[in-house]
């Protein structure tokens, strides 16, 4: 069955300092958001040296309002997408209390619980960035860090990169023609409806942000208008009076058309949106990254919220779309992605081209010995259980418990992985992360499986 996460699987605190061992490869997590607390729970479980650097002072990342490392894009009516037991550490469920989906400020509480509960807080570095990090010459890593104390690089066996891709603002390139009176903003730098209150708004964009966002504009702006330019299907969080995420979920070897047909299910379950004003969608359900709301379907129809197809140009105080119609604006919101980038590395050394990084199991570069990413994919459910997964999977590679395969099957698997998910899902900068949930724990769970048998062997 699918991947459920019940109270009665907390595993016990840790309560005594665990040991290190100085004979293991020393490793740096960089980020303390929900991936890289992942890694550092099972680097310090593991006894592996490590130091784990978060630019901010609190751990969670983009779930934390106003984070102060200043790259969170948390609003205030921020809830999650994926329900509370799809969501959490697969030792470590969310309250019993929380509701189905848990809002903002009750998952950073939880990975706050989390942190203490493994007992690993002072492994973290706080108000601490990462500035730089580069090979050595026996291909090691050199990573150069500033903090409170000054700059100063150390040198690591092992580098986990954790540091999040939904903080980078991705707007329209090239930019829409035109010119325009009224203020722009990112999705990245919406916090509340005070912000779009008394205004004409125009939103762009087809995902989760876009949708709240619109809903909250609905209920303060002078008019709200949606701009969506490639519709996608928009599920209901909650089928028969549950989190449409659980219920019958299939094991993760099933084909992929088995999840493609649940998600074919949701979305005629939930109803066509081309009855709102919208387009209907070009592509199949399954075939994209899902989108969920139970509020936009309502002010659609209250007409609280105007759809409208893609811009065409801006004009002054007016936007004008395609169809001909334009729309008063004096505050456009761009909720147009965001781009995969890492500051820290050159890119003569990691090249990102259209958000495409092409990595083994999401996880491991082949060309970088010890440089492993975390985090960085897009899975049709939460983050969290994909990075806790790949967090054990490198604590079992640098404690010598798991070996890889030939060096020809790791790249055979990459280019099989890509065409896979290159058939899935329609071409688009945030498809290049996109990964089957189930199907990926099941995946790397038997690649681990295989690297423990070559490693006792």
């Amino acid at each position: 069955m699918g991947y459920l996460v019940r109270e009665k699987d907390r595993a016990p605190a840790v309560t005594t300092r665990v040991p290190v061992d100085e004979s293991l490869p020393r490793a740096c997590v960089i980020g303390a958001g929900s991936s890289g607390i992942a890694a550092a729970k099972h680097l310090y479980l593991a006894g592996i040296p490590f130091d784990c650097f978060e630019k901010g002072h609190e751990v969670g990342g983009n779930w934390v309002f106003d984070n102060s490392n200043g790259q969170s894009a948390c609003y205030d009516s921020l809830e999650i997408n994926t329900s509370c037991p799809r969501m959490a550490y697969s030792d470590f469920p969310m309250p019993a209390d929380y509701p189905p989906y848990a809002r903002h400020d009750q998952v950073a509480a939880y990975f706050e619980q989390y942190v203490d509960h493994f007992g690993f807080r002072d492994t973290i570095t706080f108000g601490t960035t990462v500035e730089h990090v580069s090979r050595t010459a026996d291909g090691r890593w050199d990573v150069r860090i500033a903090g409170p104390n000054g700059t100063e690089t150390r040198t690591y066996d092992a580098v986990l990169v954790a540091n999040g891709h939904h903080w980078d603002a991705r707007w329209p390139e090239p930019a829409y023609p035109g010119t325009f009176d009224g203020e722009q903003m990112h999705a990245h730098d919406y916090r509340s409806r005070d912000q779009l209150a008394g205004r004409d708004v125009v939103v762009v964009g087809a995902g989760n942000s876009a949708m709240d966002i619109s809903v909250e504009s609905s209920y303060v702006a002078r008019t709200t208008t949606w701009s969506v330019r490639r519709t996608e299907w928009v599920l209901r969080k909650f089928f028969l009076g549950k989190p449409s995420d659980q219920g019958l979920l299939p094991p993760g070897w099933v084909p992929w058309p088995v999840t493609a047909l649940r998600l074919r299910i949701g979305a005629l379950s939930a109803g066509s949106m081309t009855k709102y004003g919208l387009p209907a969608p070009t592509h199949k359900p399954g075939q994209s990254h899902p989108v969920q709301s139970e509020r936009i379907r309502e002010r659609l129809a209250a007409k609280a919220v105007t759809a409208k197809p893609a811009i065409e140009r801006l004009d002054g105080d007016r936007v004008v779309f395609v169809d001909g119609t334009s729309a008063a604006a004096d505050l456009v919101v761009w909720a147009t992605g965001y781009r995969v980038s890492f500051p820290f590395l050159d890119p003569e050394l990691v090249s990102v081209e259209g958000n495409e990084l092409p990595l083994w199991k999401r996880t491991v570069h082949p060309d970088l010995p010890g440089l492993y990413f975390l985090g960085l994919l897009q899975p049709l459910g939460a983050v969290m259980p994909l990075a806790e997964a790949q967090s054990a999977w490198i604590a079992e590679t640098l404690t010598g418990g798991y070996v890889p395969p030939a060096d020809s099957v790791v790249r055979r698997q990459m280019r099989a992985e890509h065409e896979r998910d290159t058939r899935q899902f329609y071409p688009s900068p945030r498809h290049t992360l996109e990964v089957d949930f189930d199907h990926y724990l099941w995946d790397l769970e038997r690649e681990r499986k295989k690297g423990r048998a070559r490693a006792s062997s």
